[in-house]
C-alpha cells in the first residue's frame, strides 16, 4: 500500500514517461532520451523503422479519431521528404528521428499520454519503488499532505503548498488556439499540445520556464516562437510533421536539451543535414554560434543616495568588486547558453579589463583571478593605470606543480598607488584556521566538511596617501555549494575573529603622530568587507553580518558540530551594513538560467563610513530577452557591483572637551559636478534616489 498520495502521483508519472516512449510496460527502457540511451532496433533499420510518412495504411484509417489533427497533406509531404532523405536512413541520428516520429504518430487520439499514463498506473505495481518528493532544500523530510515547510532566516516556520501535478495533456483534440491562461501554470514540467490544429504559437509560452518536455508535433507550424529558447530547462523538444523550414536562432539557449523531433518539417540547410548527420547537439550549438547578437543594454545607472553629494575630496573613495568567472569554469558544460565565441577566454578578458577599468575605481576587488592571468595580464594591465596589487591563490596551489598552479584561481585587490600606501597584507585559509582552533579539532564535521574546502579571504590595510586615514579591506570567495550552509557560516565567522586579531595589531602600531584619526580600538578603523558569499539575504551568512550574532542552533548548522560556534553561538564587535541595502540589495548579481539571485555584497563598517553612492542594476527589458550570463554583453555571470564611499570625520584627540570647536568636513560643500561616474561601459547615469 502506498501511504503518500504525493509518492504514487510522482512515480506513476515516471514510469508513464518511460511507457510513451518504449510502447508497453514490457519494454521500458531508460526515460533520458539522447543517441546514447535511444532503445537499439532488434533488426535492420529498414524492417523496424517507418518511412516518414507511413508506408502502411494508419491503424485505424485516414479518417479516424487515431490520426485527428494528422492531414493527409502532412503524410503526403513526410513520405515526400523521405523519399529524399534515404540515403542517410543509417545515420544514428536520423534512425532516432525516425523512431521518434513514429511513436509520436502513434500519440494522435485525444489526451493519449494521459491514458496511457492512467494504464500504467491500473496495470503496474509500482509501490515498492515510490519516491516520495520532498523539500529539496531539506531532504530528509517529506511533505506531509503536500505541504513542505521551510525555516524563515529568523527560524520561523513557513508553509508553502507543494504542486501535485505538473503534466497537461492537451493532444489530438483538434484545437485551432490556446488560451493564454494555460502559460499561467509556470510550474508546468510537461506539455503535450500535439496533433492539433495550431498555426501559430503564442510568445508566452516563454512564461513555462520549467519545461523539461514540450511536444507541438503533428501541428501546422509554418515557424515557432524565438521565445522558445527562453525554456532552458527543456529536454525535449517534438515539432514532428509541421510545415517548418528553418528555425530561429534564439533555440541555440536551449543547451539541456537531448531531443530535437524535425522529421516530417520541409527543412532548409544546414538545419537539415545537422539533425540527419549529428543530431540534436549539432544543430543547438549551429543556432547558438549564429546568433546574432542582442541590442545591448541601457546604460546602468549612477545612483546618488538621499541627502548625500558626490564629491572627489580625499575622504572619498569608491570600491569595486566583481567575480570575474575564471576560464578553467568556464565550460561548455555550465555556460552551454553562451556563443562559443563570447565564453572564450581571449575575449572575455578584454571585455572584463574595459568594464573594470571604466569605472576608475579607487579599489577593485575581484575573485576567481587565476595565477596566470593575474601575473601575464590583469596586473600588468592595471600597472598602466595607477594600480598595485595583493594577490593569492586558493590553498591547493600549495600541492601543485609549478604547471598545475597556474590554473588555480584566486582573490586579487588592486588599489590606487598615487591614493593609498600598502600597509600590511595578511591571507586568510579557512581550512587552516579551522585546524589550529582548538575546539574544532576533534569534531568529524570539521574534517569532513571545513578542511576539505580551500576557500580563502585576503586582507590589506591601505592608508590614504592626503589624510594618513586608514581602510581595512577584506576580498573573499566563500564556498559555493548550497548544500554546505553550514561550511559558509562557519568560514565567515573564522573570517571575522581573524579580522579582529590583525585589527587589533595595526590599531597598536598605528601612527598617532601624523594621523588625526584615533585608531584606539579595531572598531575605528574604517572596514570593508566584500566579495562573493554565495549565500543570499535569507542566509544566516547575512544574518550574521548585518545583526553581529547569531544563535548556536541556526538553521544553517543543521546538526553539525563546530565547537564553539554551535555551542555559543556566534557573534562580531563590528556594526556591518550591506552597501546595497541603502536602496535595497539588487534583484541580482549573479545570473544564470538555474540560479538569480543576490550573492555578491560590499559590507561596510556604519560607524566610520557613509555611503553616498552605488551602480543600479540591469535594466529589465534587456533581462526579458536572455537566459544569462555570461552573454556578447556581460563577460562574467556575475554582476559588477560599485560603492562610493565618505570617511566620516575624525573625532579630534584633545584632552579635554573645547567648546565652541568646529570639526569641517572635506565633503561638506562638495558639488556633483565633474562626478568621476558619468562614464560608460554598460554605463550609467547619474540620478537621486
Amino acid at each position: 500500500m502506498i501511504k503518500d498520495p504525493n509518492a504514487r502521483r510522482y512515480s506513476i508519472m515516471d514510469f508513464h514517461h518511460q511507457l510513451i516512449y518504449n510502447g508497453s510496460p514490457n519494454t521500458v527502457s531508460s526515460p533520458i532520451h539522447s543517441p546514447t540511451h535511444t532503445p537499439s532496433p532488434n533488426t535492420s533499420p529498414g524492417q523496424t523503422s517507418p518511412p516518414l510518412g507511413y508506408s502502411r495504411p494508419p491503424p485505424q484509417g485516414m479518417n479516424s479519431p487515431a490520426n485527428h489533427g494528422l492531414t493527409q497533406s502532412h503524410l503526403n509531404f513526410s513520405h515526400s521528404v523521405s523519399n529524399q532523405m534515404n540515403n542517410n536512413i543509417g545515420s544514428p541520428h536520423w534512425q532516432q528521428q525516425l523512431n521518434y516520429a513514429q511513436l509520436s504518430r502513434q500519440s494522435a487520439t485525444p489526451h493519449h499520454h494521459a491514458r496511457q499514463a492512467a494504464a500504467a498506473a491500473r496495470n503496474t505495481n509500482i509501490g515498492s519503488s515510490a519516491i516520495a518528493i520532498t523539500d529539496p532544500n531539506n531532504p530528509n523530510k517529506p511533505p506531509v499532505n503536500g505541504v513542505s515547510h521551510r525555516k524563515t532566516v529568523n527560524g520561523d516556520k513557513k508553509e508553502y503548498q507543494f504542486q501535485q501535478w505538473m503534466t497537461i495533456d492537451l493532444g489530438g483534440m483538434g484545437l485551432k488556439n490556446i488560451s493564454k491562461e494555460l502559460y499561467r501554470y509556470n510550474f508546468l514540467n510537461t506539455l503535450y499540445i500535439n496533433h492539433n490544429n495550431l498555426t501559430c504559437l503564442s510568445p508566452e509560452i516563454s512564461k513555462l520556464r520549467n519545461l523539461t518536455i514540450l511536444d507541438i508535433s503533428g501541428n501546422k507550424l509554418s515557424s515557432v516562437p524565438p521565445e522558445i529558447g527562453m525554456l532552458t530547462s527543456l529536454k525535449e523538444l517534438l515539432l514532428f510533421d509541421n510545415a517548418l523550414s528553418t528555425l530561429p536562432h534564439e533555440l541555440g539557449t536551449l543547451f539541456q536539451l537531448d531531443t530535437l523531433g524535425l522529421e516530417g518539417n520541409p527543412l532548409n540547410e544546414p538545419i537539415k543535414s545537422f539533425i540527419q548527420n549529428e543530431g540534436t547537439s549539432s544543430v543547438i550549438t549551429f543556432l547558438r554560434d549564429n546568433c546574432p547578437d542582442p541590442p545591448p543594454p541601457a546604460d546602468r545607472e549612477w545612483i546618488l543616495l538621499e541627502n548625500e553629494q558626490a564629491n572627489t575630496g580625499p575622504d572619498t573613495f569608491t570600491l569595486l568588486c566583481y567575480n570575474i568567472l575564471c576560464e578553467k569554469y568556464a565550460t561548455t558544460q555550465l555556460y552551454g547558453y553562451t556563443p562559443s565565441w563570447a565564453l572564450a577566454w581571449n575575449h572575455r578578458k578584454e571585455i572584463i579589463l574595459q568594464e573594470v577599468m571604466s569605472y576608475n575605481a579607487d579599489i577593485l576587488c575581484l575573485q576567481e583571478v587565476d595565477s596566470a592571468q593575474y601575473e601575464d595580464y590583469f596586473k600588468k594591465e592595471l600597472h598602466k593605470s595607477d594600480y598595485d596589487s595583493v594577490y593569492w591563490q586558493k590553498s591547493r596551489a600549495k600541492t601543485m606543480s609549478d604547471s598545475e598552479r597556474k590554473s588555480v584561481d584566486g582573490c586579487a585587490t588592486f588599489f590606487k598607488a598615487s591614493r593609498f600606501q600598502l600597509l600590511d597584507k595578511q591571507l586568510i585559509e579557512f581550512n587552516q584556521v579551522a585546524l589550529q582552533r582548538s575546539d574544532f579539532k576533534k569534531t568529524d564535521d570539521m574534517f569532513n566538511r571545513v578542511i576539505t574546502k580551500d576557500n580563502i579571504a585576503v586582507v590589506t590595510l591601505l592608508e590614504n596617501k592626503d589624510n594618513q586615514s586608514r581602510i581595512i579591506v577584506v576580498n573573499c570567495h566563500i564556498h559555493w555549494d548550497p548544500t554546505f550552509a553550514d561550511v559558509k557560516l562557519v568560514q565567515v565567522a573564522m573570517l571575522m575573529d581573524e579580522l579582529d586579531k590583525f585589527a587589533q595589531k595595526w590599531c597598536t602600531t598605528s601612527n598617532q603622530n601624523q594621523s588625526s584619526y584615533n585608531y584606539t580600538s579595531p572598531q575605528k578603523i574604517s572596514t570593508i568587507i566584500c566579495g562573493d558569499f554565495n549565500s543570499t539575504p535569507d542566509s544566516g551568512v547575512y544574518e550574521y553580518l548585518s545583526r553581529g550574532t547569531i544563535r548556536q542552533d541556526h538553521n544553517d548548522f543543521g546538526d553539525h558540530m563546530y565547537g564553539s560556534f554551535t555551542s555559543e553561538g556566534l557573534t562580531h564587535k563590528l556594526s556591518l551594513k550591506s552597501a546595497y541595502s541603502n536602496i535595497e540589495e539588487l534583484p541580482f548579481t549573479n545570473f544564470t538560467p538555474s540560479f538569480t539571485g543576490v550573492i555578491d555584497y560590499i559590507w561596510y563598517s556604519t560607524n566610520t563610513l557613509t555611503v553616498t553612492g552605488l551602480l543600479g542594476g540591469v535594466e529589465k527589458e534587456y533581462l526579458t530577452k536572455i537566459v544569462g550570463f555570461p552573454n556578447a554583453h556581460f563577460p562574467s555571470d556575475h554582476l559588477v557591483i560599485l560603492a562610493e564611499f565618505r570617511i566620516k570625520p575624525p573625532v579630534p584627540i584633545q584632552p579635554a572637551p573645547q567648546f565652541g570647536l568646529s570639526t569641517n568636513s572635506n565633503s561638506s560643500n562638495s558639488s556633483n559636478n565633474g562626478h568621476p561616474y558619468n562614464r560608460r561601459i554598460h554605463g550609467h547615469t547619474t540620478s537621486k534616489k
